[in-house]
């Protein structure tokens, strides 16, 4: 009876003195991605109205713009940094200015260039674990999720990516690592380098 009871004690006491961040399951690996300050970071897009050159004015992002109807243009003289001809005065229409008006920061709606925010980062899921010493590769997928109508046009929440991110583990437990090293990549490569998933 006393060698059941002793087992016992010691099992408790060797789990007692683990925290849970020595393990790395998937559920950890999840927790320190998806509240990382890198991956809670808003996606901004940037638009610049008044005189831009004619290649910004044919981008994918100004095409998406005009297509909704959001800004206008006129062919407008160059000035010395935007040549060669044409350049572009563009300018929000009235459904542009009603779009972007509750989405600009206090005081930019008078600038030329302004910066909204657009979408964020969701995890969907950790997919595999490569565990090597103190080192590990974690491959996790996930998705832009758009903030307003805005975000809605550039970013599709169909989209999955696939990315790869390295951990160590420390004395108080696995971290994302912060440099590039021979076993993973920082969150910010990661999700640079992300690739859409299959």
């Amino acid at each position: 009876m006393r060698r059941p009871l002793i087992l016992v004690l010691c099992v408790v006491c060797l789990f007692t003195s683990c925290s849970p961040r020595d393990f790395l399951a998937r559920r950890l690996a999840a927790d320190l991605i998806a509240t990382s300050e890198t991956f809670r970071a808003q996606q901004q897009f940037q638009l610049r109205i008044g005189v831009i050159a004619n290649k910004d004015y044919l981008s994918p992002d100004y095409l998406a713009l005009q297509h909704h109807g959001w800004i206008s243009a006129t062919i407008s003289p160059c000035t010395p940094a935007l040549a060669p001809p044409p350049c572009w005065d563009v300018m929000l229409t009235p459904s542009g200015v009603d779009t972007f008006q509750s989405l600009l920061a206090p005081g930019d709606a008078d600038k030329q260039s302004f910066s909204i925010p657009a979408a964020r980062r969701e995890l969907i899921a950790i997919t595999g674990i490569a565990k090597q010493g103190n080192a590990a590769d974690v491959e996790f997928t996930w998705r832009w999720v758009p903030l307003n109508e805005v975000g809605a046009v550039f970013y599709s929440r169909d989209t999955h990516y696939r990315s790869t991110v390295g951990f160590r583990c420390y004395d108080d437990g696995w971290r994302l690592a912060q440099s590039s090293s021979h076993s993973g990549q920082p969150l910010d490569e990661a999700l640079k380098n992300a690739e859409p998933a299959q």
